[in-house]
């Protein structure tokens, strides 16, 4: 059930940066890429559970959960320069303010964080991961 929140997420909001038109620089590209990346290895770890897999899915999880948290940085800091532009005065809360709010949404990238983690919770302790580590430590 966890997995399939995964693949309906990663579907859901690689059409969302498709519908917003997501790819004006390569920076725009990179949650493009990984999504579909996130696609592959979703659908890798339904089919074989082995224990590659695995870690292969959580490498990707991870590289969500920086990506979302590089995004949301990129897209406050996007915000905050455009804030600027329009009123050089604007200092403290009331520039955070304006920037958390502005035209890029600040937190959407945090969904990316979010589908990370999701996935990092269906791999914790997954079973292919410990009948490898029971098999490696048997031939020792």
């Amino acid at each position: 059930m966890v997995l399939a929140l995964v693949l309906l997420g990663a579907a859901g909001l690689l059409a969302e940066l498709g519908l917003l038109e997501h790819f004006d620089s390569w920076t725009q590209w990179i949650p493009l890429v990984l999504l579909v990346i996130v696609l592959g290895a979703t659908v890798a770890v339904a089919v074989r559970r082995a224990p590659g897999a695995v870690r292969f899915f959580q490498a990707v999880m991870a590289l969500c959960v920086v990506t979302g948290v590089v995004g949301v940085v990129l897209h406050y800091q996007g915000n905050m320069e455009f804030e600027l532009e329009r009123d050089g005065s604007l200092r403290g809360l009331r520039l955070f303010w304006e920037a958390i709010r502005g035209a890029t949404p600040s937190l959407a990238p945090g969904a990316l964080s979010q589908l990370g983690l999701l996935g990092l919770a269906y791999a914790f302790r997954h079973p292919a991961l410990r009948a490898s580590t029971s098999s490696s430590s048997e031939e020792s």
